[in-house]
């Protein structure tokens, strides 16, 4: 049995960011299923990186290679109000990439030192003397057993960890639909759709080196029947969907307020989606991941324990707290109509015709 001073249960932006962090500094065990293999798992998301997420990874003065890009670079969002009829576009400066080279490539980053296990974690106790002990499963089924000091949940919305710390803690939950079709819209474009009658939460698409992708997030009561009845009703607005190359979902969380997040406690540290760290506006999460990772570095780093590590978060509560202001304006549809009906911030696009 391999003891570790860290052991971080997920290999996202969040956890690779951890381990590239204080991998030089401790014994960190990684535990991550995602491999460059075909059949790896994948995280369901549309690949756009925000001003945010930019921001934090300039911070760390890191340039994205080329490789991670897709084509196009689009520069406007066009937003859609399926209840009341408008449509704005407005300039937003997103980069377009493959999520899973992203992932990959921030793993590639992770100092050679760090031990990595490509699998599951299965199981988290506490044993008497204080350390935790982890049974995993590797990709190939094979069973291990590790114990570390302290963890960390970087393990996203499904959180092992934060179900083992907080059992009875509730944090709102939707299901992500996504599809992948074959580019047959005339002009690739980004959208940000509103549906009330389907979803209380937003929908996007995204082209992507000649791939249309849609996805929604809906509530997990028939979330497959509405996302359908969503996509029919923007075929009726334009959109060229076609036969699905591949459907993909997960679960994603929405905080409804700062108190929703969970540091962790006991030697147990949350980043990222499992700590609830997520935007309740976008559903962006890169940048709460990233920045998240970056505090708790800090902490550990210091030899400084949870007390400290819940402290330094307040700013991003704060955050989330903006975040959940910021929701009414977008989500309430008399408040929605009323601001794109007044165009603020919106622009207006000049096709010349051919």
């Amino acid at each position: 049995m391999t003891k570790f001073d860290i052991a971080i249960i997920g290999g996202g932006p969040a956890g690779a960011t951890l381990a590239r962090l204080i991998g030089k500094n401790f014994k960190v065990l990684l535990i991550d299923g995602k491999t460059d293999s075909a059949d790896s798992f994948r995280k369901t998301c549309g690949g756009l990186l925000s001003p945010d997420a930019q921001k934090a990874f300039a911070e760390f003065d890191l340039t994205l290679p080329k490789e991670i890009l897709v084509d196009p670079q689009i520069f406007s969002v066009r937003t859609i109000d399926l209840k009341s009829g408008s449509e704005r576009h407005y300039q937003r400066f997103y980069m377009n990439l493959d999520r899973h080279k992203f992932d990959l490539w921030l793993e590639s980053l992770i100092p050679d030192g760090v031990e990595r296990f490509f699998g599951k974690c299965r199981e988290i106790s506490k044993s008497a003397d204080g350390t935790f002990r982890l049974v995993c499963k590797s990709n190939g089924g094979a069973e291990e057993v590790f114990t570390a000091e302290k963890i960390v949940g970087a393990d996203g919305a499904n959180s092992m960890v934060r179900k083992y710390l907080y059992p009875n803690k509730k944090i709102r939950r939707y299901t992500a639909i996504q599809q992948w079709f074959p580019e047959e819209n005339a002009n690739p474009f980004y959208s940000c759709i509103f549906d009330p009658e389907t979803s209380d939460c937003c929908s996007w698409s995204i082209s992507k080196d000649n791939i249309f992708i849609f996805g929604g997030a809906f509530a997990p009561e028939k979330c497959r029947e509405n996302f359908e009845k969503q996509k029919k009703r923007l075929e009726a607005r334009g959109f060229v969907f076609g036969t699905p190359i591949k459907t993909e979902a997960c679960v994603v969380l929405r905080p409804k307020s700062p108190f929703d997040i969970c540091t962790g406690r006991d030697g147990a540290f949350l980043i990222g989606e499992a700590a609830g760290l997520i935007s309740p506006s976008s559903l962006e999460g890169i940048s709460f991941a990233v920045n998240s990772a970056r505090i708790l570095s800090d902490v550990l780093l210091n030899g400084d324990s949870n007390k400290e590590y819940s402290a330094k978060i307040i700013p991003m509560r704060i955050k989330i707290l903006v975040k959940v202001l910021k929701c009414p304006f977008m989500y309430v549809p008399f408040l929605r109509k009323m601001v794109m009906k007044s165009g603020i911030q919106s622009i207006n696009l000049k096709r010349v015709e051919s």
